[in-house]
């Protein structure tokens, strides 16, 4: 595998569930000739699939102008494909470089999170650049009658630090296209996260299907505490943002042990102004009524007893929408319930298992993760095997993945 920097792109199918669910018969086939076209593109100017994404890919160039060539070819092919049986199929390209982590045939690491994220920010038929690579691919030429569009710095879900970003222009793709699906376009009080959500690929989809859908109002994420519920919810509210018309509201709940300290804190995130002549339940209810709004209220289980708040606040606000964490069920008519699991572990065969057997685990890679934010120059080692001590060293092994501590 290439290693050194890469320029990573990333293709996603635009609005691939309504298709599949208004052409049923006929997508396999339109979804096959769409993977052609992407792939022929890629191999067509040097580039590597590295792997299928649902409905679309991830490859990787040696040349940042390689990869804008192939992002063109590839939109200039779906463009002008008749897809017959279907509505036109269209893809959003998005393109980052820098060195990433070769792994079993794939990549890892910020510069290819950072290449999904602004892939997801686009729409189909538009192709986006980081900031980097538009200048590496303005450096070694752009396609002819190829230019590159400015369209400023915009904050994406789960990166820390905004991007500047910039669209792909040529005659032959569209020009007129919405605003970037960006966290900047939907008011809200996220809090930033440091480091990548490890390994809750799969969590992320399931509680992205139960939000989307019109009879989930009220979702809790149910698990021990330290087992990544806030990390999980942030991420799945991340990617609501665009859905709802006035954003998304954190709470934070960890501080509160009373109804009323809970009720407060609601006011005061949701920017309630205060009346004196107006209790605050109804005060809040008044204001969220007309709200279309994601409220997310972590640490609920301080506070079992405001959950009356949470059904007041469901049976009069109809735009507003409810994803909690709590270590347990508010037992609010219609919550539906999502059980959050640990990370697994490496397998034990018996045997001692070696640093790059077991680095690749989603558990172990939070693990060194944790343990390089405290000491940086720790890392994985094969030793004799021994228990662990409660100290994190460079040098802490492990008899056998078991005895490990649990990710939190």
């Amino acid at each position: 595998m290439t290693q050194g920097t890469q320029t990573f792109l990333f293709a996603d199918l635009e609005s691939s569930t309504r298709l599949w669910e208004e052409y049923p018969q006929a997508m396999p086939r339109a979804i096959e000739r769409h993977d052609e076209i992407l792939r022929a593109a890629v191999e067509g100017a040097r580039g590597r699939v590295v792997k299928t994404t649902g409905d679309g890919l991830m490859a990787a160039f040696n040349s940042a102008g390689d990869a804008v060539s192939a992002a063109l070819v590839a939109q200039r092919g779906l463009l002008g494909e008749s897809w017959p049986g279907t509505a036109p199929l269209r893809a959003r390209i998005g393109l980052h470089s820098g060195e990433a982590h070769g792994r079993d045939g794939d990549y890892f690491g910020p510069p290819v999170y950072r290449a999904a994220r602004i892939m997801a920010a686009g729409h189909g038929g538009q192709v986006l650049l980081s900031e980097l690579t538009a200048e590496l691919a303005r450096a070694g030429g752009l396609p002819s009658g190829a230019d590159l569009l400015d369209l400023g710095e915009h904050r994406l879900k789960d990166l820390l630090e905004p991007e500047r970003i910039f669209q792909l222009a040529h005659p032959q793709l569209p020009s007129e296209l919405p605003p970037l699906a960006s966290l900047g376009r939907r008011p809200h009080n996220l809090p930033v996260q440091y480091s990548e959500l490890i390994g809750r690929g799969d969590e992320l989809v399931g509680l992205r299907e139960q939000l989307d859908s019109a009879g989930v109002r009220l979702l809790t994420l149910t698990g021990p505490g330290g087992i990544g519920k806030t990390r999980l919810a942030l991420a799945a509210a991340a990617e609501q943002m665009d859905r709802f018309r006035d954003g998304v509201v954190f709470i934070d709940l960890s501080g509160t042990r009373e109804r009323e300290q809970a009720l407060a804190a609601m006011v005061r995130a949701a920017g309630v102004v205060g009346q004196a002549d107006v209790p605050p339940l109804e005060l809040l209810r008044r204001e969220l009524s007309s709200r279309q709004q994601l409220l997310l209220l972590d640490n609920f289980e301080q506070v079992m007893a405001a959950a009356d708040v949470v059904a007041e606040l469901l049976r009069h606000c109809p735009g507003l929408k409810i994803l909690v964490t709590s270590r347990e069920a508010l037992r609010v008519r219609g919550e539906r319930l999502f059980p959050v699991s640990p990370l697994g572990l490496p397998a034990q065969d018996g045997g001692t298992p070696s640093a790059a057997a077991i680095g690749g685990h989603e558990a172990v890679r939070l693990f060194v993760e944790r343990a390089q934010a405290a000491r940086p120059d720790f890392a994985l080692m094969t030793r004799t095997p021994r228990l662990c001590s409660r100290s994190v060293s460079a040098s802490t092994d492990c008899r056998s993945p078991s005895s490990w501590p649990q990710p939190g």
